[in-house]
Formats: structure tokens, C-alpha cells, sequence
């Protein structure tokens, strides 16, 4: 009876522990409280500034943008590290079968060896990031630092003969990446960091023309803001009466692209320096890794008409034809 009792008690507390961690219809859990607690404490800003003009201080050039995933139409980081987690989870299966001391050991070293480049793009797009996902994002960084450390014990616990150190090690290592990945999916999915963040906008733009406003009132050469419905679409009025419209929010942060600079036929966002060209919307320059949604506009009575573009890439495309035709880029 007594042991029983004692088994009935254990799997009792474990049960409460297990809900206390996940939410219920109430509350969240110990969990979701901790990591949105993350969200707003102040104790890491010092920190955040000094590593963020660091990371932009890099001499990549061009690299910055292919970290960034622009070449990819989407953040890179995420696909890069599947290298080290799935060989070290790997590692750790062969580590609990009988004569896989090879294999283990060749894993768990393919997995250090990918896991610098995959958070050198991680550190890039940190670096881009607003204030509360930079708290997730370093204590994320801290987590998979220890992993690093770990298999790195691990790996040289190994080579030694020290078999058991080395699988224990391994272990450790594994329990670290996954509570970094953990942190790394509450980024992208809860603080939506590194997301396209103007992809609702054919969702919510009615179809046909909308007007935005008399054509005397927009400035030349010089982006405000107007509505398409309720939403803000940046203009900017060429010289030659051309006018352009996007919209307003920037795909990398939301940014307001209406109070950014224009120039050489592009517009710059205020907050992170993404760079969009005004004709079709590309992102001809990042953070952002996503274009912008374009209008058409044209000129009834004196006041500027725009409707969402239906195909975007065929836009893309056209622009593109015509710099290659123009010798322009």
C-alpha cells in the first residue's frame, strides 16, 4: 500500500506541474508568464545596445542582405539551423544504440561545425529587431551559446574516450537547443519577428480604383501618407507628375515607409533602412526579405486614383525588363 500511495502522489505532482507549465482556458502558464515577463523587463537593456552596434559594425557588405535571407524571400536563420538541431538530435539517438560511437561523435562535430554560421545570420537579424523581441532574442542567443559549450565538452569528453561524460554532455547540450528553440518559435510566431508584415494587405484592399486624394496636394518628391480604404499606402509624386503608391508599412517591422527618405527612384524606411523601389515595390535592399505591395495610379479630374496591383511578379518583371532594356539597374 505504501508504495502504492507513493506512486499515486509522484504521478499527482508531476500532472500538477505539467498544467502549471501549460495554459489553461483561464490563465497562461508558468511558462507563458516567464517569457512575456522576458518581454518587458529592463534587466537586459544594457546589454542590447553595446552587442546591436557590434553586430552592424561587421564588415559583410552584400553578405548582410544574403544572411538576412533576402536572395530567399525569407529569413535564413530558421533554415540554417535545422543543420545543428537535427544532427545533434540525431547524435543523441545513436548515443542510447549499441556500437554507433562513430556516428555519434561525427554528428555531434557536423553539428558545431554548422552551428556558427547559422547564428552569425541569427545575430543579423537580432540586430534589426524591436527592444522586446531583442530580450527573447538574446536570452534565445544565451541558450544556444550553452548548447555550443556543451557539445563542445561533449565532443572533446569523446575524442578522450570518456564515453559516458560525453553522452551525459550531449544530453545537457540537447536540453539547452531545444529551450533556445523554444525562445526562437516564441519570436516568429508570438513577437512575429522576421515575418513579412504588409502580407494582409491584398487580404483587406477591396478590388478597383480608390481615391487618395487631389493631385495638387501631393508633394514632388517627397512621400505622405493617404488611405486606400483604411489602409495607409505611402505616395510620392515624381517630378514629371508620375505618382507611385505602396504600401505604408514596411514588410520588415512595419515601419512607416511615409516618413522615410526617397531617392534614385526608391524609398527608405525610417527604422531599420530597408530599401524599396517605388516602381514595382521591390526590396532592393534589406533587412526586409519581402517586398512591398504596389498600386496603379492614375489621374481622373485632377484627383489620384490607386488599386492594388493583382500580379506583383509580373510587375517585378516588367521593371526589371525595362532597367536591363535602359542599361539601368
Amino acid at each position: 500500500m505504501p508504495v502504492s500511495r507513493n506512486v499515486r502522489t509522484a504521478f499527482s505532482t508531476a500532472r500538477s506541474a505539467a498544467r502549471s507549465a501549460l495554459p489553461d482556458p483561464e490563465r497562461p502558464g508558468r511558462v507563458l508568464t516567464a517569457v512575456e515577463r522576458l518581454e518587458s523587463t529592463p534587466r537586459l537593456d544594457t546589454a542590447l545596445g553595446p552587442l546591436r552596434r557590434a553586430v552592424r559594425a561587421l564588415p559583410l557588405g552584400g553578405a548582410r542582405d544574403a544572411l538576412h535571407g533576402r536572395w530567399l524571400g525569407h529569413a535564413v536563420h530558421p533554415l540554417m539551423v535545422q543543420v545543428p538541431i537535427g544532427t545533434w538530435m540525431s547524435a543523441a539517438v545513436l548515443d542510447l544504440l549499441p556500437g554507433q560511437r562513430r556516428g555519434a561523435d561525427t554528428l555531434v562535430g557536423l553539428g558545431l561545425a554548422a552551428a556558427a554560421p547559422a547564428a552569425l545570420a541569427g545575430w543579423v537579424d537580432w540586430a534589426e529587431l524591436r527592444k522586446p523581441q531583442m530580450r527573447v532574442g538574446l536570452v534565445h542567443a544565451a541558450a544556444n551559446v550553452a548548447a555550443v559549450g556543451l557539445y563542445s565538452a561533449s565532443l572533446a569528453a569523446r575524442l578522450r574516450g570518456r564515453r559516458t561524460r560525453g553522452r551525459l554532455l550531449g544530453f545537457a547540450g540537447l536540453t539547452a537547443v531545444s529551450a533556445g528553440g523554444a525562445l526562437g518559435g516564441h519570436l516568429a510566431y508570438r513577437q512575429a519577428a522576421a515575418v513579412n508584415h504588409a502580407e494582409h494587405v491584398p487580404a483587406v484592399v477591396e478590388p478597383g480604383w480608390h481615391p487618395i486624394g487631389d493631385m495638387a496636394d501631393l508633394p514632388v518628391g517627397e512621400p505622405v501618407r493617404r488611405y486606400v480604404g483604411e489602409t495607409p499606402v505611402v505616395v510620392v509624386r515624381e517630378p514629371g507628375g508620375q505618382v507611385h503608391a505602396l504600401a505604408d508599412r514596411c514588410s520588415h517591422m512595419a515601419g512607416p515607409l511615409s516618413q522615410g527618405t526617397v531617392a534614385d527612384g526608391c524609398v527608405r524606411c525610417p527604422w531599420h533602412g530597408s530599401v524599396f523601389r517605388l516602381a514595382d515595390g521591390w526590396n532592393v535592399r534589406g533587412p526586409a526579405t519581402s517586398p512591398q505591395p504596389v498600386f496603379e495610379t492614375r489621374l481622373v479630374d485632377g484627383r489620384v486614383e490607386a488599386r492594388l496591383v493583382a500580379d506583383p511578379a509580373e510587375a517585378h518583371r516588367s521593371v526589371a525588363g525595362s532597367a536591363r532594356s535602359t542599361g539601368t539597374s
